[in-house]
């Protein structure tokens, strides 16, 4: 007999199989003589009440002789000599798109900008350590892209964009641990990720693919609707039949490149604002309610929305456990985001908190007005952070007060911070529309036993969280997803304006590649 459960069972309980069996046996009320097996088929934290469970929904069998292992597969084949589809940029869509490719039949060759993943973590460290930035191999140009060295997460809304099991599967088969199947937010964590990307290029290049680092696109030749060649690092063109560009949400050179050659691409809304940390016992105490988080729940998150007149401000990409770390692809110019490892246990939690930006702020008569909004103030936040990348902050009851900070909490974020009059830094409609949003939230989120909660003078806010997506559109025709004037240029993922995470890039690279092999076989 098979059957499909939901239990709640105490977090003690939780990594114990021989207790989750105690529990189903209880629930569906069966005889201790009966052989039992079960496979999570999701998980979660129920914290809305005081006493907080997992959610288990299981699938369990019941005297069942022949019960299915669980196990992920790629269908790996040889492409050498297969048809190439050139692929500019290794991130998550870069490289999805290219195992994509691999399963139907076509043959990769991906081109990046940046380093291997082993040795772009050299440069990581001296930008750390030193504050001296590699613009090309950086949190955000590199193999794997901003998502390696970011926080791992794999979760996404974008269910109808393609198939989110997939890249778990996928996930789960170059190395990530089997709870990304059915966790409700699956993480891997910047620790682990590093060795499953280099298990992804291995089996591409295994299967014929071929990938090329440290290669920069510097310009396309274009004939007529066609890109007819690329040019790589100001030197020789390499000719293409067809050019996914999957260059990420950073790459502004490209923007620039596109924007000179009379490429159509629109201006889009994005979201603006600063990364703030707190102690991550805070976070736990208010989501838990308790003193002291439990041993076997995991540090706890958070997700706020709030509407401050006419704009929406929001946290983005919540790292409980985490690291704020630089995130700039340009000299002179300072960018924040965060990271977690896979246990989450730095003694911070910190998130994104931006606000929603649009024509009203930037105007409208330059395509790239959103993007060069963006770099002035990132440039400013860099000058007042005093240089080397240290970071201007302030007390967040100090943020909200319109005063400088005296001092400032520890902070993990490296390079360093210093105390700065942030309205000074960031536009005033949003940080009027910060200061009023971090109080809603306070009132939002307070512990019992605590005189302070979210709002309290022990959390940092941090300049400047400005990659929170692409400020620009590439335009694509909605079924052929090929440019709307260049016919074999497929703009993929963040840097087109068409995702916006680890899961959901990696989707629209699959996507392009099933499409890339239904145009050539109609």
């Amino acid at each position: 007999m098979i059957k499909e459960i939901l239990l709640s069972i105490p977090p003690k309980d939780i990594q114990s199989p021989k207790a989750i069996i105690r529990h189903i046996q209880t629930f569906l009320s069966l005889k201790k003589t009966q052989h039992l097996n079960y496979e999570i088929l999701k998980r979660s934290v129920d914290a809305r009440s005081r006493q907080v469970f997992y959610q288990l929904k299981l699938r369990v069998y019941i005297d069942e002789q022949n019960i299915p292992k669980i196990q992920s597969d790629y269908q790996a084949r040889d492409v050498s000599n297969s048809p190439e589809v050139v692929i500019i940029g290794a991130g998550p869509a870069g490289l999805f798109c290219a195992l994509q490719c691999i399963v139907v039949g076509l043959k990769p060759v991906i081109i990046e900008r940046g380093k291997n993943v082993r040795d772009r973590r050299r440069d990581l460290a001296i930008l750390n350590r030193e504050g001296v930035l590699n613009e090309e191999s950086n949190y955000c140009f590199g193999e794997g892209g901003a998502g390696t060295y970011s926080d791992g997460k794999l979760y996404t809304r974008s269910n109808k964009r393609g198939n989110i099991q997939q890249v778990l599967e996928w996930f789960h088969y170059f190395g990530a641990d089997v709870s990304i199947r059915y966790d409700a937010h699956p993480h891997i964590g910047t620790n682990k990720l590093p060795q499953i990307i280099e298990a992804i290029r291995e089996q591409i290049i295994a299967c014929g693919g071929d990938i090329q680092f440290n290669t920069k696109m510097t310009d396309l030749k274009l004939n007529g609707d066609r890109v007819e060649a690329v040019q790589l690092n100001h030197k020789e063109y390499y000719p293409v039949k067809h050019l996914v560009l999957a260059t990420g949400h950073s790459a502004s050179d490209v923007y620039e490149l596109l924007h000179q050659k009379n490429i159509l691409m629109e201006a889009k809304p994005f979201a603006l604002g600063v990364r703030i940390e707190h102690p991550q016992e805070i976070i736990d105490s208010i989501q838990y309610h308790c003193d002291v988080r439990d041993k076997d729940l995991p540090p706890a998150s958070y997700s706020l929305v709030d509407q401050v007149g006419e704009r929406g401000v929001f946290s983005f990409c919540m790292c409980p456990g985490g690291i704020i770390a630089p995130a700039s692809t340009q000299q002179n110019a300072l960018v924040v985001n965060g990271w977690s490892p896979s246990k989450r246990n730095n003694p911070y939690a910190n998130s994104g908190m931006v606000v929603s930006v649009d024509q009203r702020d930037f105007g409208d008569k330059d395509v790239l007005a959103g993007l060069h909004f963006q770099q002035a103030i990132e440039q400013k936040a860099f000058k007042a952070g005093g240089g080397l990348f240290q970071a201007p902050a302030q007390r967040m009851t100090d943020f909200v007060e319109r005063r400088w900070s005296s001092s400032l909490p520890a902070c993990s974020y490296l390079p360093g911070v210093n105390s700065v009059l942030l309205q000074e830094v960031l536009p005033t409609e949003i940080y009027d529309a910060l200061a009023k949003a971090f109080v809603s939230f306070g009132k939002k989120m307070m512990p019992r036993h605590r005189k302070e909660g979210y709002y309290t003078s022990e959390a940092i806010v941090v300049a400047t969280e400005s990659r929170t997506s692409s400020p620009v559109r590439i335009p694509r025709d909605k079924e052929s997803l090929q440019h709307l004037q260049i016919t074999n240029l497929y703009p993929c993922a963040e840097g087109a304006g068409y995702a916006g995470g680890i899961v959901s890039a990696a989707m629209d690279g699959m996507r392009i590649a099933l499409k890339l092999k239904e145009l050539m076989n109609p």
